[in-house]
């Protein structure tokens, strides 16, 4: 998913994403979604959320 698609995907979740970088972004989704905040972290290496919708593009 590109950034454009990302921001709009957040703007119909109601988060305005203004000027966030692509992870924020994603971490505010993750958040909203009641998921660990973990894209693009240390953590992603050893994530176990098989659903996640940035697992793709995480690793």
């Amino acid at each position: 998913m590109n950034l454009t698609e990302i921001k709009q995907l957040a703007r119909d979740r109601g988060i305005v994403p203004g000027r966030m970088r692509k992870a924020e972004l994603i971490h505010r989704l993750q958040a909203q979604e009641g998921n660990p905040q973990c894209y693009a972290t240390n953590f992603s290496a050893n994530c176990e959320q098989f659903h996640c919708l940035w697992r793709s593009d995480c690793h």
